[in-house]
């Protein structure tokens, strides 16, 4: 692979020069760690729940090897809907010889976990004693706003369950900026994933590829965007610290096939005037 362009003056890393520029007429997102900082910390709630069912399941297996099992599955599996990895969590529990809960029950107990590790920072949004901008990535609504001026629809679809996807929206204060919609991960997981959401915005609305842009930190959104021909921004975001990379994350999207790497959207300008092949910004 060759070494990145740096977008002069920016911390934008341009992977694929030769992307076609200036046809962009839909964006879809992914929410957490992309745009939202409320979930920040997730996996310091999901991984220590699943070591605790997998140590109950063969407590003499060796912790770190457990934990070094748990955490490369996790992480394969970010960005699909949390029940992929409930899945996997109840298959590494056969395998210990036990007999695993349904994985929505697990789904369930994780959820009902991080709820109350996110409490503060959704009840601060609630009565404003919490600044949405400061759970949002750096610039994420200055870029919405610039693709809003541009006439992009926009769409935002999440691995997190819908309903705390449209709640986090409308507390951000972003919710009204995805005109296309806003998707979630359902219970009834077949109905939902982030490669149907695009492949119905690609035939509803006659695009070609170039005409599609999509934003997100996971691999799954990275790999469905590039899968139907869009730009691929990837997202590789230090969410306890956004301001700077997430080396892991970097390395991972690269491997999926991003077109450009930013850590987040403080050079929204710069990155929209590439992006449109123009200098309005």
């Amino acid at each position: 692979m060759a070494p990145p362009i740096a977008l002069p003056g920016t911390s934008v890393e341009i992977l694929n020069p030769s992307i076609v520029r200036g046809q962009i007429r839909h964006a879809i997102f992914d929410f957490d760690g992309t745009i939202s900082l409320v979930r920040e910390g997730w996996q310091d709630v999901m991984v220590p729940m699943m070591l605790e069912y997998l140590s109950a399941a063969d407590p003499d297996e060796d912790s770190a090897s457990v934990s070094h099992t748990v955490r490369d599955f996790v992480t394969r599996l970010t960005g699909k809907q949390t029940i992929y990895q409930m899945i996997e969590l109840a298959e590494q529990i056969k395998k210990r010889g036990a007999t695993p809960l349904d994985p929505l029950d697990y789904k369930h107990e994780y959820l009902r976990r991080l709820e109350v590790r996110i409490a503060n920072r959704v009840s601060g949004l609630e009565s404003k004693s919490i600044d949405a901008e400061s759970l949002l990535v750096p610039g994420s609504m200055e870029l919405l706003e610039g693709l809003s001026a541009r006439g992009v629809r926009m769409y935002l679809a999440s691995g997190t369950d819908e309903p705390f996807v449209l709640r986090e929206a409308k507390l951000l204060g972003v919710d009204h900026y995805f005109d296309g919609g806003i998707f979630g991960a359902l219970d009834n997981y077949q109905n939902f994933s982030k490669k149907m959401v695009i492949d119905r915005i690609i035939k509803e609305n006659a695009l070609s590829g170039p005409e599609l842009v999509a934003f997100g930190d996971g691999y799954v959104e990275i790999e469905n965007a590039k899968g139907v021909g869009g730009i691929a921004v990837g997202m590789p975001t230090f969410e306890a610290d956004p301001v700077r990379w997430d080396d892991w994350k970097k390395e991972r999207l690269k491997q999926a096939g991003a077109d450009l790497l930013i850590p987040n959207f403080v050079d929204h300008r710069p990155l929209l005037a590439f992006l449109f092949n123009d200098a309005m910004a």
